[in-house]
């Protein structure tokens, strides 16, 4: 049986809470969007809620650790965390490892995974206007994954949604879906979904119209 996994790295904005004291970020930074991705939680939470999938969310802030990004990538650590000790960042690190695990270990058994990351982009980013409703992130090596973002494609656009496929990022770059295709194997397809911020504040209904599209997805490969 093919098992469906919604996850949220990006979810929240909170400072971990043995760091309150040591880690002093601005609020107006951790309110931006390089404090978390606006209303991906909301579309995670929805979309598990209605359609009975197991889900995974990270609350806290990725100025502090980067849920998305391997170990050894630039960005797993900001500005900030960059300047805690030692034993600050490698709890910050045990808490990372423990998540992805409890990833994996949801893919065990037999059947297909197919895991979906919510995130949401800033509509504006360095002076450049990104043309986008929602990015399908993918590898295109990958035909079952190429196949179903495709078809997801197909059924957003009906909604009227702009869909881009590997926009505004790669589909194979470094990030939690990448790894687990390693860790995983071909019995694993994973898809970043990366939703516009300024339709997210714009149209309330975006929620409930993915969720249809999914819908339709989950018919298809159920």
């Amino acid at each position: 049986m093919n098992k469906w996994i919604i996850s949220c790295e990006h979810g929240g904005n909170q400072i971990p809470s043995f760091l309150k004291e040591k880690l002093k970020i601005p609020p107006s930074l951790l309110n931006s969007h390089r404090g978390y991705d606006y209303g991906a939680l909301k579309i995670a939470n929805d979309l598990s809620q209605k359609l009975s999938i197991p889900q995974f969310i990270h609350k806290e802030t990725r100025l502090a650790i980067d849920y998305n990004r391997s170990l050894h990538h630039p960005s797993l650590w900001s500005s900030y965390s960059k300047k805690l000790d030692e034993k600050g960042q490698s709890k910050l690190i045990e808490s990372y490892q423990e998540y992805r695990k409890n990833i994996e270990k949801e893919c065990f058994g037999k059947g297909s995974i197919f895991h979906f990351s919510i995130h949401s982009f800033t509509p504006q980013l360095n002076g450049v206007v990104r043309h986008c409703d929602i990015g399908l992130l993918y590898d295109p090596s990958r035909k079952k994954e190429k196949e179903m973002a495709y078809l997801l494609k197909r059924e957003l656009v009906k909604k009227g949604f702009h869909v881009r496929m590997n926009y505004p990022y790669a589909g194979k770059a470094d990030g939690l879906t990448s790894y687990l295709r390693k860790k995983i194997g071909t019995k694993y397809s994973g898809f970043e979904i990366e939703f516009n911020q300024k339709l997210l504040k714009s149209n309330k209904s975006v929620s409930l119209k993915f969720i249809d599209c999914f819908k339709a997805l989950m018919n298809q490969y159920s």
